[in-house]
């Protein structure tokens, strides 16, 4: 395929997935139950957080989060007591346990009320062609509070080479503004022309065998190396080519 022939069998994948209709099979449909822009962000930071494993999994397990959190996650975050956390001493989705669930609800709160909330901290440190240091700052940041080594693992640090692929999920959920129904596009001080295509097996397996990426490992190199290909195809919304890659992956088994 020419470089045009890509970018149209692409564009065509994009329309086809980035639709109200994708929603009902994937995890963020857990923060499009909510309206309250700290409702949504803390659901979506949330539900991303765990979103690794079989898919269905992964949406009963968000559920169940917002469930333990009263369906009200920004509020409980800032107004639990130590008492309410007890309810989560059951919790689990694969490696992450009731443990790791009320250290993050703890990170949360620290985060709102020390830093001014999600966004203003993925805000700082931007640099003009990559979210990856910011991501790696706010992990340090996250991570103030107390909390046991192992509950790291769960946030990605893309300076360790890692492709961080559930917060860059959760940032284009955030960031993408494209008035097509999936992603939100709540948070307005960070562009998408910065953000990174989250790369699992799936969009990994499609780029490679359409030549946008030649590394076997799905790293932070590779990431780097898909970046630079899909801001050619459009610098402006580079990870809209996620919808592309992603359906093509999972759904058409490309």
């Amino acid at each position: 395929m020419t470089k045009s022939e890509l970018q149209s069998f692409l564009d065509e994948k994009v329309d086809l997935y980035n639709n109200p209709n994708f929603i009902e099979s994937d995890p963020i449909q857990i923060p499009h139950r909510f309206s309250l822009k700290e409702d949504v962000e803390i659901a979506g930071f949330l539900s991303a957080t765990i979103a690794w494993g079989n898919r269905k999994m992964i949406i009963n397990n968000a559920k169940k989060m917002m469930d333990l959190m009263g369906n009200s996650p920004h509020d409980f975050v800032m107004s639990h007591q130590e008492h309410d956390l007890e309810r989560m001493e059951h919790f689990v989705h694969r490696t992450f346990n009731a443990t790791d669930f009320v250290t993050f609800v703890k990170s949360l709160q620290h985060i709102y009320i020390n830093h001014g909330g999600l966004e203003a901290v993925f805000a700082q440190n931007q640099e003009p062609d990559s979210m990856q240091k910011s991501i790696s700052e706010f992990k340090k940041i996250f991570f103030e509070t107390e909390h046991l080594n192992r509950t790291q693992k769960h946030i990605s640090d893309p300076m360790n080479n890692s492709a961080a692929k559930r917060i860059n999920m959760f940032l284009r959920w955030m960031i993408r503004n494209d008035n097509r129904g999936v992603d939100f596009g709540i948070w307005k001080s960070i562009p998408t022309t910065i953000l990174s295509c989250p790369l699992d097996v799936h969009s990994g397996n499609v780029a490679r065998k359409l030549g946008l990426l030649t590394r076997k490992q799905n790293d932070g190199k590779a990431l780097a190396e898909l970046d630079a290909q899909l801001r050619l195809l459009d610098a402006n919304d580079p990870v809209k080519y996620d919808f592309a890659l992603f359906g093509l992956g999972v759904f058409e088994r490309f």
